[in-house]
């Protein structure tokens, strides 16, 4: 362990690993909770609360910093106001990933923390008694917020927080450590020296492809964001609209800014759905999506004012985003120089129409997989149910959106790699160009 002034208690000695990173832990977990508690005192201290005592404020800041971490509440309005003639149950588990961020940036900064305060063979100790730590405390959340119309699961909140906060905190420990092979004690270039030229290849082979599904992904994403952006910009009257109609008042009207920051990845991966065709869910029987968009009455929340509606002109364009998309991660890959399986399936076979067609379909399967994959893992985290009514069902579906992204991207890639090399000399050629203009 190496000794740093932040390790040693009052006497000097050395600080225990574990005993550091449940301090790591609690920190974080005070601060978030600090973080997410703000906005409701703020609400309460201008009676938007109406009599709701320090407990039932106490009890709402847990359930949300519980559902910031992922864990679904279990809702039942039996016995609540007006719905008590007309009971219903449901699960709100629609997780504001905005905010999720929140837990996972200081659990990154705890894991850079704790990998600087120990070696490589002794960072599980303290990262064991940092996740214990983190479950007690939502496990203790959970058991103390509970109610009779919100429920928790005690095992969802002790484990699930775990997910988001052990995941910063292991990105975060690797960031320090500079590598995954240091990070867990695995001399890598030892590794590699002892196998075979064919599995280097192939590995490296498979490395740029998932690289290349990342740059797929990313530019589909970032598109994504921009046409959400000028849909905001284009309906901007219509939100206002409704900003106006629910009258919060200056502090309501600021936590429902917030709150609806906190889905703003959420949307990001709704807008990357609805390019893609695949569509998203607003409410059981509803779809919203380039290919056409069918939705009930929905709640007046400003930013459904400015989901488009009705026939749109440019509808079927936006499908070629994914494709553009796969086309930059084509020629990604050709200058990346890697395509192994290309120069393997050259030897074995001496006709180089067929060997050329063949690896640049297969390649284009290959990330394609890779985006649909990733894409359906950030569709099944965006979703989820708010609880009860219709919206039930909210955002993509994974399955249908890994599809339509994966078979857009293909195609994408497949032109982006075929055309790389006429990119390439175009490329030269703009340089050549202004080397003889600056001369």
């Amino acid at each position: 362990m190496k000794l740093r002034a932040d390790q040693t208690g009052e006497r000097g000695l050395p600080m225990p690993l574990w005993l550091q990173g449940a301090l790591e832990s609690a920190q974080a977990a005070i601060i978030s909770a600090l973080v997410v508690a703000a906005p409701i005192l703020a609400v309460w201290a201008t009676a938007g609360f109406l009599n709701a005592g320090p407990d039932a404020l106490a009890r709402l800041a847990g359930q949300a910093w519980l559902l910031i971490h992922g864990v679904p509440l279990l809702l039942d309005t039996a016995g609540v106001g007006t719905a008590a003639a007309h009971p219903q149950s449901g699960v709100l588990s629609l997780t504001p990933l905005g905010l999720t961020l929140i837990p996972f940036l200081l659990a990154w900064r705890a894991g850079r923390r704790l990998a600087r305060a120990s070696y490589t063979d002794q960072l599980w100790q303290a990262l064991l008694g940092s996740w214990l730590m983190y479950s007690a405390f939502g496990l203790t959340t959970g058991f103390v917020c509970r109610t009779d119309d919100v429920g928790v699961g005690l095992w969802s909140a002790a484990l699930i927080p775990l997910i988001p906060f052990g995941l910063g905190m292991v990105i975060g420990a690797r960031r320090e450590a500079g590598s995954w092979s240091r990070l867990i004690g695995v001399d890598a270039v030892a590794w590699l020296s002892r196998t075979s030229q064919h599995s280097r290849w192939a590995g490296s082979y498979l490395g740029s492809a998932i690289k290349a599904g990342f740059v797929a992904l990313m530019a589909s994403l970032a598109m994504s964001c921009a046409l959400l952006a000028a849909t905001f910009f284009i309906h901007w009257n219509l939100v206002i609209a409704v900003y106006e109609a629910l009258d919060g008042g200056a502090m309501g009207g600021a936590v429902l800014t917030i709150a609806q920051l906190g889905f703003l990845p959420n949307l990001a991966v709704f807008a990357l759905a609805w390019i893609s065709g695949a569509g998203f869910a607003l409410g059981v029987g509803s779809q919203a999506g380039a290919l056409g968009t069918a939705v009930g009455p929905l709640p007046s929340i400003p930013v459904f004012a400015a989901l488009p509606a009705g026939p749109l002109d440019f509808a079927l364009a936006v499908l070629v985003v994914p494709v553009l998309a796969g086309t930059l991660a084509g020629w990604w890959f050709l200058r990346e120089g890697e395509n192994h399986f290309d120069e393997w399936l050259s030897i074995k076979i001496h006709a180089r129409w067929f060997t050329a067609t063949v690896s640049t379909l297969a390649l284009g399967a290959m990330v394609g997989s890779v985006v649909g994959l990733l894409a359906a893992g950030l569709a099944w985290l965006a979703r989820g149910s708010a609880g009860i009514g219709r919206l039930t069902e909210i955002g993509p579906d994974p399955l249908r959106t890994a599809l339509f992204l994966a078979a857009e991207v293909a195609v994408g890639v497949v032109i982006g790699y075929a055309a790389g090399p006429w990119l390439e000399r175009q490329q030269k050629l703009r340089e050549a160009d202004l080397e003889t203009a600056s001369l």
